[in-house]
């Protein structure tokens, strides 16, 4: 019995949770950048640099038996996906410095204006 809520405590702990919810949004995220790879990318840069090639698939390259194509194909899906991640993760980066940016600026108390610490020294000395 003991076991089982040792392990109930385990599951719900706050930072496996929140790792949970990580790793599901990462696989749905990883879906939209492979979509974005395959649908949108592939077609419109890969496709016409190969047909300039004379190739039809890359995966299919090989040289005395060794399918080289389908490293070369593995390499450059890599360096694509990774391209993407950077510029996807530097906009919401930047998204995220405007944010804090306004917040501050929100945040911030507006300076007493120059009649306003005049009326001050003004009340002050009167005390005296």
């Amino acid at each position: 019995m003991k076991m089982l809520k040792d392990l109930k405590e385990f599951l719900l702990r706050g930072n496996v949770v929140d790792l949970a919810v990580g790793v599901i949004i990462a696989s749905a995220f990883g879906a939209i950048v492979t979509s974005l790879v395959n649908d949108i990318i592939t077609p419109l840069i890969l496709n016409p640099a190969l047909k300039a090639a004379n190739v039809e698939r890359i995966a299919e390259l090989s040289w005395n038996g060794v399918g080289y194509g389908s490293f070369l194909s593995a390499v450059i899906n890599f360096l694509v996906v990774g391209t993407v991640l950077f510029f996807v993760i530097k906009g919401i980066e930047k998204a995220q410095s405007l944010r804090k940016k306004e917040e501050v600026v929100e945040e911030a108390p507006a300076a007493p204006t120059e009649l306003e610490v005049l009326q001050e020294i003004k009340a002050l000395l009167e005390k005296k």
